[in-house]
């Protein structure tokens, strides 16, 4: 595994102490790589979208399926909010 240093203003590394302590991480660096993950499968899972919505077997939503969606990814959203 390699090792990386950051630099962080006081308020971001207080925060991220914060959520260590209140999240149980065993480690600052446990919640960064938690972080860099969620990120790494966003970005995999835009690229899908943009491969999909670009195939030729694309065909176009209806209004119902398009607010299943936006519900699905706002429920999903709140339950990951921390406020």
């Amino acid at each position: 595994m390699a090792t990386m240093n950051v630099s962080l203003p006081d308020e971001l590394k207080e925060f991220v102490d914060s959520r260590v302590s209140e999240d149980h991480y065993s480690s600052s660096s446990e919640y960064i790589r938690e972080l860099l993950r969620a990120e790494w499968a966003k970005q995999r899972l835009r690229r899908e979208l943009v491969t999909g919505f670009s195939s030729e077997n694309w065909t176009t939503w209806d209004q119902g399926e398009h607010d299943r969606l936006r519900a699905h990814i706002e429920s999903r959203a709140a339950e990951s909010d921390p406020e």
